[in-house]
């Protein structure tokens, strides 16, 4: 039987009880790798803003449709923003819908990809420094060179191209 291929490595057996998946690294050295990130970050978290926002919906919708019993699934509502970010960047594309629509993905400055417990820090660190030091702390990606925000930077990622050659 042929063995099913994951970017050219196999996958793990089925009775294999690691949970330890092929998590490639990559250099990030090459400045190539950070050409137009910042743009593309932007228009990927707009994307991932619509997303949550079509999620919100249908929640009313649903809470509405219970005729309110279902209305303290509001409470929840905070964390699903953060549970999305940090559930698909902590995965095996290391990127969220919009990241992966715009061709970019998070890796940690050593090349590999992000745990789920660095991908949740990124994610909170994101959304607090937004939330109490408005969205202008953003702009510091505009000056350094490989446009980091502070939370990227306090979590140790940095977000790259997944095709610079494109």
């Amino acid at each position: 039987m042929k063995e099913p291929k994951l970017r050219g490595e196999s996958l793990p057996e089925a009775s294999d009880a690691s949970l330890d998946w092929p998590r490639e690294s990559r250099e990030l050295d090459a400045d190539t790798l950070f050409d137009g990130v910042t743009w593309r970050r932007v228009c990927a978290f707009c994307i991932d803003f619509a997303i949550l926002g079509l999620v919100f919906t249908a929640l009313g919708v649903l809470i509405v449709f219970s005729i309110g019993i279902l209305s303290p699934l509001w409470a929840l509502t905070p964390l699903i923003p953060i549970a999305y970010h940090s559930w698909m960047i902590g995965g095996r594309r290391s990127a969220t819908c919009g990241m992966q629509v715009m061709g970019v993905e998070v890796r940690a400055t050593n090349g590999a990809r992000p745990s789920l417990l660095q991908a949740f820090v990124m994610t909170a660190l994101f959304y607090l420094s937004v939330t109490f030091l408005t969205p202008f702390i953003l702009l510091i990606a505009l000056f350094n060179g490989r446009s980091r925000c502070v939370h990227d930077i306090l979590s140790g990622t940095a977000v790259i191209l997944t095709d610079p050659d494109l």
